[in-house]
């Protein structure tokens, strides 16, 4: 009876040993989980138009550093996520192609601060850049645009010049005329014959101080679209392409092909 009351008791205390180590490694199912990582919440003013909402400038002293890399790609030196849009954005390119293809979120370029992808690459003097737009989703957020785009620094706010395509066809000749001031713009909306009509190509140049956009938007030779604007830039400065989704924490995609960028402005191809 002993050796049997001794043995119970052994088997009783392994099998306490056992619960005491189960409890030591399973979690107590009140126990508190680590919080699934989300994206930071949208600012009331980046929040795009809709009936019920108007985006608003950000507030004078909001910026972010931009996320930039100078590992080359195609023509250009590196690629930034200018103003580091919630998400961030990505670029690749197709040598065979010749297409690059830009994701992206971002609230905006515009006001006195923007978010977008960009190629750059740093030049002086005259130049000209022309590029091919396409938007793989054809139900995107209307007022995405892809840019080609002068800028004078790789901060949200850097004085700028650039022409915009927007996701529903309207082309723009943009620029902010110093760091940090609000952005103005010369719009051209396509109607009559020409409703609904997106640009086959579009192109800006840089002659001296003066910068002009450039269009082609049924396959014709590339023509100049309105008159230029008058904007100096310090030598050197960044020269590229970008997309901006419009949307604060939703990246979408454009793609742009039979990129030209060169040291003139005598004609742009």
């Amino acid at each position: 009876m002993e050796i049997f009351i001794d043995r119970l008791a052994l088997k009783r205390c392994g099998l306490a040993l056992l619960f005491i180590l189960m409890l030591g490694t399973a979690p107590h199912p009140l126990q508190a989980q680590a919080p699934a990582p989300s994206t930071p919440a949208v600012p009331e003013w980046a929040q795009p138009g809709s009936p019920t909402h108007v985006q608003a400038p950000p507030p004078a002293d909001f910026h972010r550093p931009s996320r930039n890399s100078d590992a080359p790609i195609g023509v250009f030196d590196g690629q930034s996520d200018i103003g580091a849009a919630l998400v961030p954005g990505n670029a690749s390119y197709d040598g065979k192609t010749k297409q690059y293809t830009i994701n992206s979120a971002g609230y905006n370029i515009w006001y006195t601060r923007d978010e977008f992808r960009y190629l750059w690459k740093k030049m002086s003097g005259d130049v000209s850049l022309a590029a091919d737009v396409t938007f793989p989703d054809a139900n995107g957020y209307g007022d995405r645009k892809a840019v080609l785009v002068i800028r004078q620094s790789l901060d949200d706010d850097s004085r700028q010049a650039m022409i915009g395509e927007h996701g529903v066809g309207m082309i723009h000749l943009a620029w902010r005329p110093e760091k940090g001031a609000m952005m103005k713009d010369a719009q051209f909306r396509f109607g009559g014959v020409l409703a609904g009509i997106k640009a086959k190509r579009i192109g800006i140049a840089k002659h001296g101080d003066s910068i002009a956009i450039f269009v082609s938007l049924e396959g014709e030779p590339t023509h100049q679209l309105g008159p230029p604007v008058t904007l100096h830039f310090d030598e050197p400065f960044y020269v590229g392409i970008g997309f901006c989704s419009h949307l604060p924490a939703t990246s979408d995609t454009a793609v742009l092909s039979n990129v030209v960028l060169e040291n003139s402005a005598i004609k742009v191809e």
